[in-house]
């Protein structure tokens, strides 16, 4: 069995983000060069220098007290580990982007998305993150895998 290049990055992405220590939900991002080479790989986490187990996992209570103003998205993270240009690159995600991994998506010069899940794509955030890659023509589509050991679905 071979797998495709579209397939073996989409794995890089997927195994990237067993890495995050979050509970609820584990999204890698996986960058590749317009030459298939990789070029940048993040998962969703604690910014450096934050033990993770002192880290408010939670999804619930007060503001201050749970992940979402906290936790950098696989997306962030890939872009900042990048090395090299990555414009003209693609990005290969677990999971759709929310609107500000699509603003900074856009404005590092990725210009496909390929993602694994869009679970949350009624929710105001992906709606708007689809609206940004219309507007500046940035491609994305969803990877369907020929290999079923690939599916997998993240939390």
């Amino acid at each position: 069995m071979t797998i495709s290049w579209e397939e073996y990055f989409m794995g890089v992405a997927v195994l990237s983000g067993l890495r995050s220590k979050d509970p609820n939900t584990k999204v890698g991002a996986c960058i590749v060069s317009p030459e298939n080479k990789i070029v940048g790989i993040g998962y969703n986490g604690t910014p450096r220098g934050w033990d993770d187990s002192d880290f408010p996992w939670g999804r619930e209570g007060d503001s201050l007290e749970v992940k979402y103003p906290y936790v950098i998205h696989a997306e962030l993270n890939a872009i900042v580990n990048s090395f090299g240009d990555i414009r003209g690159s693609t990005i290969y995600i677990s999971q759709f982007s929310c609107n500000e991994c699509a603003k900074i998506i856009a404005q590092s010069g990725i210009k496909r998305v390929v993602y694994l899940n869009d679970k949350y794509a009624d929710t105001d955030s992906v709606k708007a993150a689809k609206r940004i890659y219309n507007k500046l023509g940035i491609k994305y589509e969803k990877l369907v895998c020929a290999h079923t050991n690939i599916n997998i679905e993240l939390k």
